[in-house]
């Protein structure tokens, strides 16, 4: 069939007329094309410094190598995990004076574990018991080697000759022998570290009784409610001389309450679900942090942390072993049994532990609680008035009002 011929200027069907340009698409109109670009360069900017400060943070920490291995000549002997999912973490805070801590004293024959904390996570992530053990506590440390290969007897001496001697791995192995608890993982944290950490949440709140001026601790406060910076803080959990009564248990009960107060802040400001805080907070903590394999990058460390960030307040426990001036030395402590056996079985077995906090104590109507000539100096366990019941053991959480 013949075709007429097209006309000039006739539009073809489904084209443009013969000679004119193809039609375009309607053009992104400027400010939407801006927006998307500033989008875009933004998600790579928090692309990038996240993967800056994963780095940064992940290079922070110190790994343990050497207590993993010397552990592992000992396995066969060691308590078994857990097997309700609960995690045991010791947590030793050192007096080592090199580098940045010189200005705190000479340096040692040796580091000593200045604070040593027992932290069990409940096996459902609902509470945290937190246990001091006195640095003065007379125990049996098994036979032990140091880092120059000597080797020490097998004796009974207090708890920090152990860190002193044999490092992490014989202070592990003395907290397992005692407790018949599997520590799961270790933590050491220095002098600039606790500092450095204080300062990244903006200070910590703690109760003054009275004034301080103590000149070995470099520490002057006035009495009342106070926030301390790191170097104060740093000054308010070492001292013993110029606070309460000198003793390592009064000073141990200013620890707890101090850790308690930090975890306050650190929960009631949102710093764990805040990355802008965060990041600061554990720049801070993991550039003085040596620790196990296991925690030693930043994934573990984060999954422990979400692990136990929704836990009440009312639920983080922090106690003292329960001890008593040792027999033969009134320097010195032991255990109270069958009180301190009677924890340890709690723990391991992943049960709560009977827990009188200060609020718990103060309650209108509570039951009053007695103290026999076995407890010295607070925190410590005590009995209900009925002889034959079992002991509440007595601390701290950081729902308690700190100058009550």
């Amino acid at each position: 069939m013949a075709t007429s011929p097209q006309q000039p200027g006739q539009r073809r069907r489904g084209g443009s007329p013969r000679g004119a340009a193809p039609s375009r698409p309607p053009r992104t109109p400027l400010w939407l094309r801006r927006t998307v670009f500033c989008l875009s360069l933004s998600i790579l900017l928090i692309a990038g410094l996240g993967w800056y400060f994963y780095q940064r943070l992940d290079g922070n920490i110190s790994i343990d190598a050497a207590t993993a291995d010397e552990l592992r000549r000992y396995e066969e002997g060691r308590p078994r995990p857990a097997a309700t999912g609960a995690q045991n973490i010791l947590l030793i805070g050192s007096d080592d004076r090199s580098g940045g801590n010189r200005k705190y004293g000479r340096p040692t024959s040796g580091e000593r574990s200045d604070t040593v904390i027992l932290l069990h996570l409940a096996g459902d992530r609902k509470s945290v018991t937190a246990i001091s053990l006195p640095r003065d506590l007379m125990v049996q440390i098994p036979r032990c080697r140091a880092k120059d290969g000597r080797h020490s007897g097998s004796q009974l001496n207090q708890f920090n000759f152990a860190y002193s001697f044999g490092g992490a791995a014989c202070t592990i192995r003395v907290v397992e022998t005692m407790t018949g608890i599997r520590v799961d993982h270790h933590l050491i944290l220095d002098f600039t570290g606790f500092k450095e950490m204080v300062d990244a949440v903006d200070g910590v709140e703690v109760c003054v009784p009275k004034p301080v001026d103590d000149k070995a601790a470099r520490l002057r406060l006035k009495a009342g409610r106070q926030t301390l910076d790191g170097e104060q803080a740093l000054g308010w959990v070492r001292a013993r001389k110029t606070l309460g009564d000198g003793s390592d248990t009064d000073r141990m009960r200013r620890q707890q309450e101090f850790l308690a107060s930090l975890v306050s802040k650190v929960k009631s400001d949102g710093v764990l679900f805040n990355p802008l805080r965060l990041a600061p907070l554990l720049d801070s903590a993991t550039k003085s942090l040596t620790t196990d394999k296991g925690l030693s990058d930043l994934t573990a460390l984060y999954e422990l942390v979400r692990g136990v960030r929704d836990v009440p307040m009312e639920e983080v426990h922090f106690l003292t072993v329960p001890r008593r001036p040792y027999r033969l030395n009134t320097n010195r402590d032991e255990l109270v049994q069958p009180d301190a056996s009677r924890l340890f079985q709690a723990l391991r077995e992943d049960e709560p532990v009977p827990f009188g906090s200060k609020a718990d104590n103060r309650a209108e109507g509570a039951v009053p609680l007695l103290r026999t000539a076995a407890y010295v100096g607070e925190p410590g366990p005590v009995r209900a008035a009925d002889p034959g019941d079992e002991p509440t053991y007595n601390g701290t959480t950081p729902a308690d009002d700190i100058c009550r």
